[in-house]
């Protein structure tokens, strides 16, 4: 049996992801036009995990102000959206534009044995960071033994 390694930018698996997105952004825009903040039907990236029991999520929000930035929670829906407002060119015209204005809008559905009420928020160097902590029934607790 023979083995091969390739590196990462000759690995033929990662060849065929980076084949996909591009044809995925090529269909989704096919004149190459950006139809909102991130494109068509692109929301930003979201990483959601467990972390002593709270629920954690990390959304990319990169050039964002904090005020620019809204978080509701609606039962165990969470929804974080945002508005870029359009930068006037100093002085002159723009000679290329990739960063566009605009909204997003993204809906996590949350576990049940989180409390949304009790969410807290932050965001540092464009990542946006929610932490959700669990109810305060479904925390461990101690319970004292006592002699009798």
């Amino acid at each position: 049996m023979a083995l091969f390694t390739f590196s990462r930018e000759l690995d033929p698996v990662n060849a065929l992801f980076r084949l996909q997105n591009e044809l995925e952004r090529v269909f989704q825009s096919p004149r190459g036009l950006e139809g909102g903040l991130l494109g068509r039907g692109v929301h930003p990236p979201v990483n959601l995990f467990r972390q002593d029991g709270d629920v954690v999520i990390r959304i990319e929000v990169p050039g964002f102000a904090p005020e620019d930035l809204s978080i509701e929670s609606r039962g165990q829906t969470l929804s974080v959206g945002g508005k870029r407002s359009q930068e006037p060119a100093a002085e002159g015209a723009y000679h290329r534009r990739e960063r566009v204005a605009g909204e997003f809008s993204r809906s996590i559905q949350l576990p049940r044995d989180v409390d949304p009420s009790q969410a807290a928020a932050s965001c540092k160097h464009g990542v946006l960071t929610v932490r959700v902590p669990a109810r305060a029934e479904v925390k461990p607790r101690q319970i004292a033994v006592t002699a009798q």
